[in-house]
Parts: C-alpha cells; sequence; structure tokens
C-alpha cells in the first residue's frame, strides 16, 4: 500500500513537472521538483502508514529540510538563467528542437523512476517499527554532515560569485577540499536516510534498500551529477589545474598547497 501511494505520489509531481518545463521550455525544472517530490513522497507516507509513527515523523522532518532547501536553492539560483547544460546534453539539443516527448522519455520518467526507487528507506521506514534506535541517532548525525556541506558549500560558492576580485576558479572553503560539496552532501544525506529508514528497522530492510543511496550516489557522480558537470568546467581556465590537486567526490586535503592568485 505505502509503496503504490509513494509511486502514485512521484507520478503527480513529475507529471506536473513535466507541464511546467513545456510552457517554460525549460527541462532543468525538473531540479526543483526533484526535491520537491522526495518531500511530498515522505509526506505522504507519514500520514497513511500505520506503523513507526516517531520515525515517519522523523523521516518527514529530515527528508523536508534537505528537499525544501534544495528546491529554494535551486529555483533562486535558476532565475534569469535559460537550460542547464547538462540536460541539453542529456536530450541532444534544446528542448524547443528535440521535442517534448524525448524529455519526457529521457528527463522525467527517468528522474520519477529514479525518485521513486531512491525514496524507499522513507516508505519502508515509515511503514515498519524500529528495532535499533542507535542506528537512528547514526543515521542522523550522517544526514547532519550531509546537509551541512550542501549548505556551507552553497553559501560559499555564492560569496565567491559575489567577489568582484575573484580568482578563475572557486577553491576556497569546502571546494578546497572536494571539486562538489554539495554532491558529497548529497550523497551522505541519503545515506544517513537509509540508516535511519532502512537499516535501523533490521538486516533484511536494510539489504532491500541499500541499493536506494547507492543509486543516489551514482547519480551524483556520473549520470546527472559530476561527471557531466565536469565535461564542460574542463573548459574553464585554471579548472585543470584545479582538477590536478582537489579531489571530486570525496573530500581531502589538496595534493599541493593552493596557488596564490593575482588580484
Amino acid at each position: 500500500m505505502v509503496l503504490l501511494v509513494a509511486l502514485a505520489t512521484v507520478t503527480v509531481v513529475m507529471t506536473a513537472a513535466a507541464l511546467v518545463a513545456r510552457a517554460v521550455g525549460r527541462v532543468a525544472v525538473v531540479d526543483v521538483a526533484w526535491g520537491l517530490g522526495f518531500v511530498a513522497v515522505a509526506a505522504v507516507v507519514a500520514l497513511v502508514a500505520d506503523d513507526g509513527a516517531a520515525r515517519r515523523w522523523l523521516l518527514l522532518g529530515l527528508v523536508g529540510a534537505w528537499g525544501l532547501r534544495l528546491a529554494w536553492h535551486i529555483r533562486r539560483r535558476a532565475v534569469g538563467h535559460g537550460e542547464d547544460p547538462r540536460y541539453e546534453a542529456l536530450l541532444g539539443g534544446p528542448l524547443r528542437e528535440v521535442g517534448f516527448a524525448v524529455a519526457v522519455r529521457r528527463v522525467f520518467l527517468v528522474q520519477g523512476v529514479a525518485l521513486w526507487f531512491i525514496s524507499l528507506p522513507v516508505q519502508v521506514g515509515a511503514g515498519l517499527a524500529v528495532r535499533w534506535w542507535p542506528v537512528v541517532v547514526a543515521g542522523s548525525l550522517v544526514w547532519l554532515v550531509g546537509l551541512v556541506f550542501e549548505a556551507v558549500g552553497d553559501a560559499q560558492l555564492a560569496a565567491y560569485k559575489r567577489d568582484r576580485d575573484r580568482a578563475p576558479v572557486m577553491d576556497r572553503g569546502l571546494w578546497g577540499w572536494t571539486r562538489h560539496p554539495n554532491y558529497f552532501g548529497d550523497a551522505c544525506v541519503w545515506w544517513g536516510i537509509w540508516l535511519v529508514g532502512g537499516l535501523a528497522s533490521g538486516w533484511l530492510p536494510g539489504l532491500l534498500t541499500v541499493a536506494a543511496p547507492l543509486a543516489m550516489t551514482y547519480f551524483l557522480l556520473y549520470a546527472t551529477g559530476a561527471r557531466l558537470l565536469e565535461r564542460s568546467m574542463m573548459t574553464r581556465a585554471g579548472y585543470p589545474e584545479y582538477a590536478a590537486r582537489t579531489s571530486m567526490f570525496f573530500p581531502r586535503p589538496p595534493r599541493s598547497p593552493r596557488a596564490s592568485h593575482a588580484r
């Protein structure tokens, strides 16, 4: 029951997002729908599930804080900009040229399935009793680390963009330890949610849902995340040198001291 209700919720969210994309001519609206879709799933399953009351509201809080912040941040960042180059690459051209059906098939359907699948720990956690509360606590801490990486990384990048004397490449703060602190943070958030909603329910629910955070990590690294973004970033002056000394995903100290930039 919970799984079907979640699937119906995802279908409504992605259908609405696709219609908005068609109206505005930008597939990138799916990025806002992505965060909101997880919040919608967490809210609906919290309402319809009949077990694990305390945890399902905790899961709604964790997913809600992450998803609403992400949607707000992406919406604010997108104002005044055109299509995201990542989606033009996925579509094989602008939406007006490739057609709406291609966008539905390659973006909205794929991301809808991924959203439902990745939210499985939330769905399972809402419908089962907690077996190990220490795992819930550990997962909440991992989630917090991820949210901090996302929020601080985004704030540091925004400050860099406001700096008129900025260096060619952002390599300050968390960005000096990983080229994608927001993607790393996203992965931590969903590994934390898996601990809270999946593994804390027992070994079997944990094993049945571990593919969800693995899939999210794959998306962040390869499908629509870091690897795809870096294809365009590598053409920017100074970025290959930055990439040579800075980890792409997992944070670590840079390989060499940061070179000073002429002002």
